[in-house]
């Protein structure tokens, strides 16, 4: 069995002498240490972390998912997966098969749930089961448990529950008021997992029959995007990108998605502009495999910035990279993410990792983070947003108040860690260990 580092590349199974594609591909993780973040987090949770694990060791897990770059969901599993097998399971990620009208489906779905009125066709409706189909057969069986991730390959459970002895479904996204008809629709594939996790109770549908676990996510402090990067370093990384480190800098990192507003951050930068002339924007987001529709929400931004040369959008077709969003993060006077629904936002849990003073949008997972005016601000429209912007930087020594307190919040409740604590608590009750 592979697990933790499996190819990447296509694999293959035998049907009686005939060699066909593998549809889950595995995703090769690397490997991590949990006691090198002993001096982050403490010693208590990591001793707390490996007595937990302990009766687990040799159970074997695996996760489900969409994509393997692109999002939060997968910035997580990147460091979980190994964090899983350096206490002493095996584990491993798999990624689902799709073609362009699958995630064009999908991506529907993921809107319509986060409440965007329109529901699937009954054409779209039969494609993501039919690719749910195709991926439920291609799953290999045998494992303790199986974490399947958001609505993509929501169907697995109800087509091949003998694969695993124990199934969780992994929501992250917010479901406080979905579309009626999607939700009913995807309602009997969610209820009949026997376990379920939520970023917040808020989002638990009302049919979910499941046992329900909240459980926040949380960053990896030790990756590229958020290790200690030097300020001349940094600088040097925003100067290829032709960002002036000597001028003011407000910076958005998301995806380029209608709910995260790209277009409105651009409007509060207007007015920001119109009282600080010399100020500059950076849109950074990362293009997922299972996101059809970024493109063509990348172009309506570059649309609104209207040429302005001040106006940076950037993505990781253009080589930026984790180390790339850590610099433009640490050089900002001000990050932002004004989201008008969200699921978490691991972007806010970044930028006040690095101290930096934030305003967010006051909608889903980002107030649990955020208390408003002591470890950053919450805002509704462009025009708070500009103003709360106007005020860090006329009072820079506010800025690094709300930004350290930010840290100390992220520090305590937000990395991988205590994420790590929360799955092996979890595995352990639905495993009777």
């Amino acid at each position: 069995m592979a697990v933790c580092t499996g190819d990447q590349g296509q694999q293959s199974l035998r049907r009686g002498s005939a060699i066909v594609p593998a549809v889950l591909q595995p995703v090769a993780v690397g490997h991590k240490t949990l006691s090198d973040y002993t001096h982050i987090c403490g010693r208590g949770l990591i001793e707390e972390i490996r007595e937990l694990a302990r009766p687990l060791k040799g159970r074997r897990v695996v996760h489900v998912s969409a994509t393997a770059f692109g999002g939060g969901v997968s910035e997580i599993l990147y460091t979980l997966v190994p964090l899983i097998c350096d206490v002493g399971l095996e584990c491993e990620w798999q990624v689902i098969y799709g073609r362009e009208e699958f995630f064009n489906a999908t991506k529907l779905m993921h809107n319509a749930l986060q409440g965007a009125p329109q529901d699937l066709d009954e054409d779209q409706w039969r494609t993501w089961h039919r690719y749910n189909e195709m991926n439920a057969r291609e799953l290999s069986g045998g494992w303790d448990v199986c974490l399947v991730h958001d609505p993509q390959p929501a169907a697995l459970h109800a087509l091949v529950p003998e694969k695993a002895h124990s199934w969780l479904w992994r929501c992250h996204i917010d479901l406080s008021s979905p579309n009626i008809a999607t939700i009913e629709r995807l309602a009997p594939f969610l209820s009949g997992y026997p376990e379920a996790i939520f970023h917040m109770a808020q989002y638990v549908p009302p049919y979910m029959r499941a046992n329900v676990n909240i459980v926040a996510p949380a960053i990896d402090p030790l990756t590229p995007k958020n290790m200690a990067l030097s300020p001349e370093d940094a600088a040097f990384v925003c100067s290829q990108f032709g960002i002036d480190v000597d001028r003011p800098l407000l910076c958005q990192v998301s995806r380029f998605d209608p709910w995260k507003d790209p277009l409105g951050v651009i409007d509060a930068y207007r007015i920001v502009k119109e009282s600080v002339p010399e100020a500059q924007l950076a849109l950074v987001g990362s293009m997922a495999s299972d996101d059809p529709e970024g493109w063509d929400y990348f172009n309506a931004t570059i649309a609104h910035a209207d040429g302005d040369p001040d106006i940076h959008i950037l993505n990781n077709f253009n080589n930026v990279g984790a180390i790339e969003v850590n610099a433009f993060q640490v050089h900002a006077d001000v990050v932002i993410q004004k989201s008008t629904r969200e699921g978490f936002g691991l972007t806010v849990a970044e930028a006040i990792w690095k101290g930096k003073p934030f305003i967010g949008g006051a909608v889903g997972g980002i107030p649990l983070q955020i208390q408003d005016g002591v470890t950053g601000f919450l805002v509704g429209s462009a025009e708070q947003c500009a103003e709360r912007a106007l005020e860090l930087l006329a009072d820079p020594s506010l800025g690094r108040a709300l930004g350290r307190a930010g840290k100390e919040h992220v520090r305590s409740h937000f990395l991988m860690p205590r994420y790590l604590r929360d799955y092996l608590r979890i595995f352990g009750r639905m495993l009777g260990v």
